[in-house]
């Protein structure tokens, strides 16, 4: 029954021992989500996980079926990537963001969770020194945690407090040292779904040059920006990227939200080629390999994971091939994801919530994947925990390493309508019970 007691609250999160839920992984929101399923004999609203809450897209499932069916299954795949994949995903990239990057800097990884770890671990070797990484902040909680197995020294700001010139000032101070290496940030952004605009772009990117910083971008929810339409191949408005500014850079474009393909764990890496043929003293010693790809490939990925599942290869490859040609308009599939956001944000905000980042320069941040939110004067534990006995579960903005208190709010599982209706019931009571 809900609400839950405080008392019942807090007793099942010292069972399953989370010493703190404000900086508790996903995994472990979810695992106490289910449990108070349990206690409270009622299912919850799960807006804590970003599983995508589309069906996969079918090309992508009959180019697998056809690959295993043709018997890839007992063959090794090409640790750089099948040709397939790697054009595939040069003349994707030109379709949509308008960069040119060879066929030979495409490279396959097991989604791009092993692409940021792997990646980081070859840019804190790249020059004596330079052993830092910048974390746009908020941000992916999984990749600052990356950072800290491996041991890489952090350097975080929020966002929010450094938009437009702000942010050139913020690299400058930030970079200066020299012992910053790459940057990371995914645009548009987890959890604020904020976007950088070009200005900010061409800040970024102009310091990436100047300092010799690498920026990984990951584009994870590429093109889920609604408020320009850049869903038509090759014609302008394209995808906004980094790439524009700077040869400083490395995308990183998974197939889980954009295709819905989360569960074969499929990604690429797309190096610009100035950075794939760079050559370190230090590299060239420790791997005995000619430049950053060939170590990236056949020093650090060989070694993580022997290369990527080769039917999850040839699916990749055609969606990619068939979104580059106009056949599989995975942009106007997504914009689900806007829909269902705007409806959300207005049972939110018509109970008393308000949107906590809201901005991106003078327009209101786009409808998408994810939004976030506060409660008054409720700190972010207090409001994720008040939440939760609501039979609301979602992951506290500190854990996204956030300046502001609040809750990151995943749409993704809003599959049926009648969880609209029963969010906006919860809220209600939730509001009615906090005046």
């Amino acid at each position: 029954m809900l609400p839950l007691t405080e008392t019942e609250l807090n007793n099942v999160i010292s069972e399953l021992e989370i010493q703190d839920i404000t900086t508790a992984t996903i995994r472990q929101i979810v695992a106490l989500a289910k449990a108070l399923e349990k206690e409270s004999e009622t299912p919850f609203i799960h807006l804590e996980i970003g599983n995508p809450g589309l069906v996969a897209e079918q090309i992508g499932v009959d180019a697998e079926c056809k690959a295993l069916q043709s018997g890839v299954a007992n063959i090794y795949p090409d640790i750089a990537g099948i040709p397939e994949i790697k054009q595939a995903g040069s003349d994707f990239i030109k379709a949509f963001l308008d960069l040119e990057i060879p066929s030979k800097c495409i490279i396959p990884t097991v989604g791009s969770m092993q692409a940021s770890y792997t990646l980081m671990t070859l840019l804190k070797q790249r020059i004596p020194g330079k052993d830092t990484i910048l974390i746009f902040d908020p941000g992916f909680p999984a990749q600052k945690h990356q950072a800290k197995m491996l041991g890489m020294k952090c350097v975080e700001f929020d966002i929010y407090d450094y938009r437009g010139k702000k942010l050139k000032e913020k690299l400058d101070e930030v970079l200066r040292d020299g012992n910053v290496t790459a940057m990371i940030y995914s645009n548009p952004n987890n959890p604020s779904w904020s976007n950088f605009t070009q200005e900010e772009l061409k800040y970024i990117g102009e310091a990436a040059t100047r300092y010799d910083v690498i920026v990984l971008e990951d584009l994870a929810y590429m093109g889920m920006d609604f408020r320009s339409d850049c869903s038509v191949p090759n014609e302008p408005p394209f995808i906004p990227s980094v790439g524009k500014y700077t040869d400083n850079y490395i995308l990183l474009i998974s197939s889980s939200k954009i295709f819905s393909y989360a569960g074969q764990r499929i990604a690429i890496v797309a190096m610009s080629p100035e950075v794939f043929n760079r050559r370190y003293p230090v590299l060239d010693k420790f791997y005995e390999m000619p430049n950053f790809g060939e170590c990236y490939i056949y020093g650090v990925l060989y070694t993580a994971s022997s290369g990527v599942t080769h039917s999850a290869q040839w699916a990749m490859a055609a969606m990619m091939e068939m979104a580059t040609k106009g056949d599989l308009p995975f942009i106007a599939h997504t914009k689900e994801y806007g829909r269902r956001a705007s409806k959300m944000k207005e049972a939110f905000l018509s109970n008393g919530f308000h949107i906590v980042y809201e901005k991106d320069g003078h327009q209101d941040i786009s409808d998408g994947f994810f939004f976030t939110v506060g409660y008054k004067n409720l700190s972010g534990e207090q409001l994720q925990k008040e939440l939760m006995r609501y039979g609301i579960s979602s992951i506290s903005l500190k854990s996204t390493n956030s300046t502001k208190d609040g809750v990151r709010v995943c749409v993704s599982l809003m599959t049926e309508e009648n969880l609209f209706n029963e969010l906006e019931n919860r809220l209600k009571h939730f509001n009615n019970d906090h005046q």
